[in-house]
């Protein structure tokens, strides 16, 4: 399906101000981006790097004064998202080098204190895929889903304990239990056709049968829709802005998608 993405936030800068933003989309297996624009208001010199997610990010130092910032792009998706029921679990010295990094805890996926619950989860499970769609339906079961109940993100430590959470934090769970048992998985935040409410969205992936599979457990069932802005080990890694200096918080946040009509691709 084609789709329209947008973003729009604003901010009320006290002093100079430096920027990490994560906010242009980037081509991939089930998107396609044929057109985007990014709009900053005041104009203001910015620098884009791809840091080492493969992440298109932009570098800038706001003055003092109102900043707007505007994305939006045209993107081509998937009719279906991938899924592989019985794709096999791939042992760790066959794993590329650039997946090895999702194996290990991070700030908010502390994989190393769920070996023994993640076991008792997927138990009687194909080691793989299978062991993934378990851990997606236990947490659909087990933790409410509290969507703008959250500021900043917990840790999987965190949600377990709480029992609940928004989109941001059932992922790193979700992240936790996989790495536990030797599966590499990663958070992905982007856009979602269809979400109730609108807004940015965070769901995870999880690396089996020599690929990525894409995993949500705030949905029933997985469906076409999903954009990927970006992937990290958690959220630390896909912040859609960093800002640095005194704290500023958006204005204006205004997330939309939209059903373009059927094109040629």
């Amino acid at each position: 399906m084609w789709l329209r993405t947008s973003c729009e936030m604003s901010f009320e800068i006290s002093v100079p101000t430096p920027f990490i933003l994560m906010l242009r989309l980037r081509s991939g297996r089930q998107q396609w981006v044929a057109s985007d624009e990014y709009m900053l208001t005041p104009i203001i010199p910015v620098m884009e790097f791809t840091d080492g997610y493969g992440n298109l990010c932009q570098r800038l130092v706001a003055q003092p004064g109102p900043l707007t910032i505007y994305t939006s792009a045209e993107v081509m998706t998937a009719d279906y998202m991938d899924q592989s029921p019985g794709a096999p679990f791939v042992d760790i010295e066959y794993l590329p080098d650039e997946v090895l990094s999702f194996l290990l805890p991070s700030r908010f996926c502390e994989s190393d204190r769920f070996g023994q619950m993640a076991t008792a989860i997927v138990a009687g499970k194909a080691l793989g895929y299978d062991q993934v769609k378990a851990i997606e339906d236990w947490l659909r079961n087990s933790i409410r889903f509290e969507p703008g109940n959250s500021e900043v993100p917990i840790s999987a430590v965190e949600v377990h304990a709480r029992q609940s959470g928004v989109c941001r934090d059932l992922s790193h769970l979700g992240i936790a239990l996989c790495r536990s048992l030797s599966i590499p998985a990663r958070l992905v935040v982007g856009y979602m056709y269809g979400l109730e409410p609108m807004d940015l969205h965070a769901w995870f992936e999880a690396y089996v049968g020599g690929r990525w599979y894409t995993f949500d457990a705030t949905q029933t069932e997985l469906r076409s829709g999903y954009v990927v802005i970006g992937y990290g080990r958690d959220a630390a890694d896909v912040a859609i802005y960093n800002q640095f200096g005194p704290p500023v918080s958006p204005v204006v946040k205004d997330v939309r998608v939209q059903l373009l009509e059927k094109r040629h691709a």
